[in-house]
């Protein structure tokens, strides 16, 4: 039987889980306990010294709300954020908001980081500009 190389670098997948998780502004500690493993082998797997299971894998991209892709490889982008535009039709079927409309297109393409970043400076910004 011949060896597969692993084409997976968890170093990285550490470290991607951990800036996440700095991201959150969650301890160690507190993943740990969201993920129902210990804080030690969270350090471990961030570390890349350790390898974790699919369920954990999935359990840490739900916690820290990032795709699974982007965990393992990096990689951000939306295929034509096709699950943006389905929820908007759900959502405002009847509505002619131009404006909504116009924020989508401008988010059609973006990364899942850059969406993110968005996100996080409408929460900023949004209630100085509602007062």
């Amino acid at each position: 039987m011949t060896d597969i190389k692993n084409p997976l670098n968890h170093n990285e997948i550490g470290l991607r889980i951990r800036q996440e998780r700095d991201k959150l502004g969650l301890s160690r500690e507190k993943f740990a306990e969201l993920v129902g493993l210990s804080a030690f082998f969270i350090g471990q797997i961030e570390r890349g010294d350790r390898k974790m299971s699919i369920d954990t894998l999935v359990a840490i991209s739900d916690i820290l709300n990032v795709s699974v892709d982007y965990l393992l490889f990096g990689l951000t982008h939306y295929m034509e954020n096709i699950v943006v535009m389905e929820t908007y039709d759900n959502i405002y079927k009847e509505s002619t908001d131009e404006e909504i409309r116009e924020l989508l297109e401008i988010l059609k393409g973006s990364t899942d980081r850059q969406i993110s970043v968005i996100k996080d400076i409408c929460k900023v910004v949004l209630p100085s500009i509602r007062k």
